[in-house]
């Protein structure tokens, strides 16, 4: 039978998690519904700056002779060389949410290399950055810190040399790997490439009705070019928004789930004290019993 001070002890460190865990889950429920309106509102802002980009680059796709001749929007049939930047976590407790993204980089990582593709791998978070270097993979560029408190300089600081690398032609690809936030209960694995920018999608004459903007002929180029740094500036951004907010979200459920199993164990460590106290009870009983039969 159980000693009744271990398990009293093992009631007090589980009640005590307990206490950590419920503590954890207000935390991130309080965080969550801050971080849900900001990627909401940057949802909104990231839509329309498709929308300018796509009236652009669908004018000059469809008015110029030769169509979209633009380095961004160029198709490369045979990469040899490629960036990958991912999102995760600088801090755990928070369920799978940074193993999806990890299986994400490295299924990436495995098709790059039968198709003989060299890649650049770039790690924002803690988590992400710790599972590659422990496993050997050579890490190109890491950021700690930035996951967890998105900022916009450093964030386009941090993408602007895969940007300027894309332009120049020394990587003919550039993918961002996150997990977003859908809801409540959800996260979202996203694996976008956002360099170079799908035109397949433009509308020739939705672009040529549209009257979002009146920009001269000479200067669409220039704008374009602008934009789409923009565009993949502010992608890089969204995605820790959107990450952080599912970061929150996920830790959330992972708290409340060991909270939930916390009180579990407290309920049958208590059943086990009770059948403990209540065995020594007896057993003091019977020697009480046993040694007055003896005396007659």
């Amino acid at each position: 039978m159980a000693n009744l001070k271990d398990i009293q002890r093992q009631i007090k460190s589980v009640s005590n998690t307990q206490k950590t865990t419920r503590a954890m889950k207000l935390v991130s429920t309080a965080k969550l519904r801050r971080a849900e309106e900001l990627a909401k509102r940057s949802r909104l802002y990231a839509n329309k700056m498709n929308q300018v980009i796509a009236e652009i680059a669908g004018r000059i796709k469809c008015n110029k002779i030769g169509g979209l001749d633009n380095r961004f929007f160029e198709k490369i049939e045979n990469p040899k060389m490629v960036d990958i930047v991912f999102v995760t976590a600088d801090k755990g407790l928070c369920g799978g949410f940074n193993i999806q993204t990890i299986k994400a980089v490295n299924k990436l990582l495995k098709e790059y290399k039968e198709q003989n593709v060299k890649v650049r791998l770039r790690g924002i978070g803690k988590k992400g950055i710790e599972f590659f270097n422990y496993n050997e993979v050579e890490m190109f560029d890491t950021v700690v810190g930035l996951s967890s408190k998105p900022d916009k300089m450093k964030s386009d600081e941090f993408i602007k040399s895969s940007i300027d690398d894309f332009r120049d032609g020394k990587i003919d690809a550039l993918h961002i790997v996150y997990n977003g936030y859908k809801n409540m209960i959800t996260q979202e694995l996203h694996v976008r490439q956002v360099l170079p920018v799908d035109s397949d999608s433009f509308d020739c004459q939705e672009a040529q009705k549209s009257s979002m903007l009146e920009v001269e002929a000479e200067d669409e180029e220039l704008m374009l070019n602008s934009l789409v740094v923009k565009y993949v500036g502010y992608n890089m951004y969204y995605s820790l928004i959107d990450s952080v907010a599912a970061e929150h979200s996920a830790r959330m459920q992972a708290m409340d789930a060991a909270t939930n199993n916390a009180k579990e164990m407290v309920k049958n460590l208590n059943v086990e004290f009770n059948k403990a106290r209540q065995a020594a009870i007896t057993t003091e009983l019977i020697e009480i019993i046993s040694g007055v039969e003896s005396m007659k």
